[in-house]
């Protein structure tokens, strides 16, 4: 159920389910720079990070 809500999540506020995945680092920073230049990738990216575990 928590995997559903962080996918759900990813898709409305992605750089919000990347901190909630893997806190503050390298990957909340690449997201938020995706997202500000072109949404769909900082989605792609945090469906990515959510769903490889």
């Amino acid at each position: 159920m928590n995997k559903i809500i962080h996918i759900i999540l990813a898709l409305l506020l992605p750089p919000v389910a990347v901190f909630l995945k893997s806190g503050v680092g390298k990957d909340l920073v690449i997201n938020i720079i995706l997202c500000l230049f072109f949404y769909v990738p900082g989605i792609l990216h945090a469906l990515w990070l959510i769903t490889k575990d």
